[in-house]
């Protein structure tokens, strides 16, 4: 195998447009309008997606409406090896982001991943968590062929060389295609390539920027290649020929899948299109299915639109008797413990609305299907 490079793309190309729209997008500010409760339980959202995506593009089968239910349930089916890949992945994911800001993406740090992603699984595990491969391997349904074992520390190092070579910034997202592709090319451990691979890509991200989780910036990298796991591969193939042509095919590819990913995330960072199509719903199919009163429905509407609120605000609901703000405590401490409000870290005594481990979450999910804003079909 050759040593990563960059490629240059044309001047007029495609791809170099690509390269000039995602350079404005990474520059502008992202937040929108959205309040940080709203984003921080997108954000949840978005990395269960990116378990989940990243999962079935290896043929894990969970739903999005599985994990749902998991969520809702509070995470009890440790013995159900499907959900606890997807666990593992999101707990890579809180690795990356606890770590990359002082890390660099090494073989240690690379490593690491691996052995998260496969911990404690029989199916999909390795012999040899957080090593490289100690034998050849195929890759089922390629035809390229993986490097001899005896090749892949060597292999391995110039590609960690090559991401953490300062660039100038307009090759970063170049370099984070080919680094993807290198790797898978690769194939360094027994098992466990593609998930690890598509978290480089996010720690990648995340380093140049594009993903944030206190800056307000959000993205799933891997539904980029779940929406089509054939054209994935194809593509793949196109760049393991090794020529320019397919190379830069490779990395339109990507660049292109990125833009999407942001502009559908730009939309649920706008707050008023995020609580009229999403929220709004959500709680409306809560107070039909009974899972919530018609008086929490009120406070919660309350709580999205007050952000925070406190219980004088909804005080009025409970009537004008002397009783009626301790009925609106009771209805919220009840709203606490079922998880629909949170106290607002900065106030003790205000709360915020929450939906990404309750029985909102159901609602929510349905909206951004409608809406196309979820990688694969809710129960697919």
């Amino acid at each position: 195998m050759k040593k990563p490079i960059l490629p240059q793309p044309q001047f007029q190309s495609h791809l170099t447009q690509l390269i000039f729209d995602l350079e404005h997008l990474r520059d502008r500010d992202l937040k929108g309008s959205t309040p940080a409760w709203l984003f921080f339980d997108l954000k949840d959202i978005m990395h269960q997606l990116e378990s989940l995506t990243s999962a079935r593009i290896e043929g894990n089968r969970t739903t999005i409406m599985s994990v749902v239910e998991n969520t809702i349930d509070g995470d009890k089916a440790t013995d159900d090896e499907s959900l606890l890949e997807l666990r593992n992945i999101q707990h890579a994911i809180g690795f990356i982001e606890d770590n990359i800001a002082n890390a660099p993406i090494d073989r240690a740090f690379i490593c690491e991943i691996h052995k998260i992603v496969v911990k404690d699984l029989r199916r999909d595990s390795s012999k040899k968590p957080g090593k490289y491969r100690t034998a050849d391997v195929e890759i089922t349904k390629s035809s390229h062929k993986p490097p001899a074992h005896v090749q892949v520390p060597h292999l391995m190092e110039a590609l960690v060389t090559f991401i953490d070579t300062p660039n100038e910034p307009q090759y970063d997202l170049l370099k984070t295609a080919i680094a993807h592709h290198h790797f898978t090319a690769i194939h360094p451990f027994d098992n466990g390539n593609g998930r690890t691979v598509r978290l480089i890509t996010y720690a990648m991200l995340t380093k140049q920027g594009f993903i944030d989780d206190k800056g307000f910036r959000l993205l799933n990298p891997s539904a980029i290649f779940c929406m089509d796991r054939q054209k994935y591969y194809d593509m793949l193939a196109r760049a393991d020929k090794g020529d320019e042509k397919g190379t830069l095919e490779w990395c339109e590819y990507v660049l292109s899948g990125i833009k999407v990913e942001i502009e559908k995330i730009e939309k649920l960072l706008d707050a008023s299109f995020a609580k009229q199509n999403i929220i709004i719903p959500a709680l409306k199919l809560a107070k039909e299915k009974k899972q919530i009163t018609d008086i929490e429905h009120e406070i919660l509407l309350i709580a999205m639109d007050k952000s925070p609120f406190q219980v004088s605000d909804i005080q009025h609901l409970f009537g004008k008797t002397d009783s009626a703000r301790v009925a609106a405590s009771r209805a919220v401490k009840k709203l606490r413990d079922q998880k629909f409000i949170m106290v607002h870290p900065n106030f003790k005594l205000k709360y915020v609305l929450r939906f990404s481990n309750n029985y909102l979450l159901r609602g929510v999910m349905q909206q951004l299907d409608v809406h196309d804003l979820l990688p694969i079909e809710p129960t697919s």
